[in-house]
């Protein structure tokens, strides 16, 4: 093994990064948004300054109190913060990826690949599934037991 020289941890700011559940929501067009729960195991915070994807440009948003106390939504200066040793959520309403224009429709059950950039010039690459997002509760009438469908033939 060789005897790195410095005080110089090993490795990049990805080594010490994990996504957990990174999901995608589903969208036929326009905008969506990508989040995760990002681990940094290191003893070093880690920033993500961007993010790519193939299937749009991707900011990262915040939500945050205007001055007149509304949220907003806006690009988050500086990128994400992960602290040493914590964690950092995107999440439904907190900070979250925010894929801009769409090239081709999410497709619940699709997965697409989110590539998170590091400040320190490194990369991890996030494989998020789509899903439908079920925080709005949209009326569906499935699972109802005895409805009478109409019946096929």
């Amino acid at each position: 093994p060789s005897t790195a020289s410095g005080s110089a941890p090993e490795g990049t700011a990805a080594d010490h990064l994990t996504a957990t559940d990174p999901w995608i929501k589903a969208a036929e067009s326009g905008m969506t948004a990508a989040f995760a729960v990002l681990h940094n195991d290191g003893d070093q915070d880690v920033t993500v300054v961007g993010a790519t994807s193939d299937l749009s440009p991707v900011q990262i948003h915040e939500m945050a109190t205007d001055d007149s106390g509304a949220m907003v939504m806006r690009e988050k200066e500086g990128g994400l913060t992960i602290p040493a040793g914590g964690e950092h959520a995107l999440e439904p309403g907190g900070d979250h990826l925010m894929l801009m224009e769409l090239s081709s429709p999410v497709e619940p059950g699709a997965e697409y690949e989110v590539t998170l950039e590091l400040s320190d010039g490194s990369t991890l690459v996030v494989t998020a599934p789509a899903r439908t997002f079920a925080g709005a509760k949209e009326d569906y009438d499935e699972g109802h037991e005895g409805h009478d469908m109409s019946h096929d033939g």
